[in-house]
């Protein structure tokens, strides 16, 4: 290689890697400008690893809502029915650790992290028994709890749960190297920020997770945007944890051995949720199943009230 070359190639690399980090810095403060999580009633659960930011509304028996494990989820996940359960409940969205505004350490996040995140929330923040809801990914959060400790918990309510084959699925090699490519503090973090990107998950929204393309919302693809990238380059690990498999475990023994009153309320839009759910009866025949027209992976987002109706029979 010719001497001059050597000088040539470093000079570049570092004026590549400022480039990148130059627009790192741009994706970050541009997309959490508008504020769309930021609720006036905001609480904090001081956590041993981070707070936990939640809402408390209404009154009556607690009600624990626990968001998707997508990227981009948070508690904004159940602004449509939230304010029509806090009639009848003392009503919790929370966002998890690595999510939406909580803190957001760089650390693995694990499916039992989660699990003794809420089991702590509701010891130590609602300290009563409690009902709960969770959506897609953290079905699994929902029935492990609901196995470890079930003295605190009522009933749960899963919305389109993620299949168990795939909650079962652990790290590999190549999710693990995924994983550590994402965890560069330069590169993955702008391979995460294309990842990210507005139009990215506007594309998965309206080609993935809702039936009628037409209801994905600029305010939802914005909210999900800001929970991706509030407050700073931290916000990938939760990311980078879900796609290395880290957050799966597999439930079928804990179905099978819990008996509280579960039910399942799914989008009859989602592709494979049919057998999905029949998979969860399979193993815990007691399990109740209400299909929502005209809905994807979001019912409570596409159709809340339909799925409001059907949680208030369930209640």
């Amino acid at each position: 290689m010719n001497k001059k070359t050597i000088p040539t190639i470093i000079a570049f690399s570092g004026l590549t890697a400022l480039t990148f980090h130059a627009v790192n810095r741009l994706c970050f403060s541009a997309t959490t400008l508008k504020n769309v999580l930021k609720e006036e009633d905001s609480n904090y659960f001081e956590w041993r690893f981070g707070k936990i930011k939640y809402t408390k509304k209404g009154s009556g028996s607690p009600l624990l809502l626990i968001h998707d494990l997508t990227v981009g989820s948070s508690g904004y996940e159940y602004r449509k029915i939230a304010e029509d359960l806090s009639k009848d409940h003392e009503v919790y969205m929370i966002d998890l650790l690595g999510y939406g505004m909580s803190d957001k350490p760089n650390m693995t996040y694990t499916n039992y992290l989660y699990v003794q995140l809420v089991l702590d929330f509701i010891k130590n923040g609602i300290g009563k028994k409690t009902d709960l809801i969770a959506s897609g990914d953290s079905s699994s959060i929902a029935v492990m709890a609901c196995h470890n400790d079930p003295e605190l918990i009522q009933n749960v309510i899963l919305l389109n749960p993620q299949s168990l084959g795939r909650m079962n699925l652990s790290p590999n090699r190549q999710t693990r190297l995924m994983k550590f490519i994402l965890d560069m503090p330069v590169l993955g973090t702008f391979i995460y920020n294309m990842l990210t990107a507005k139009e990215s998950l506007r594309k998965t929204f309206k080609g993935e997770l809702f039936y009628n393309r037409h209801a994905v919302s600029e305010e939802m693809v914005s909210a999900y945007s800001e929970a991706a990238h509030f407050p700073d380059y931290n916000a990938k690990y939760s990311y980078t944890s879900y796609i290395g498999r880290y957050m799966n475990t597999g439930i079928v023994h804990a179905l099978k051995e819990i008996d509280h009153c579960i039910y399942i309320i799914y989008g009859k839009g989602q592709r494979e949720i049919e057998s999905i759910t029949d998979h969860y009866l399979y193993f815990n025949n007691a399990i109740e199943k209400f299909g929502i027209d005209d809905a994807g992976h979001f019912p409570h987002i596409e159709q809340p009230e339909a799925t409001l109706q059907q949680m208030r029979i369930i209640f």
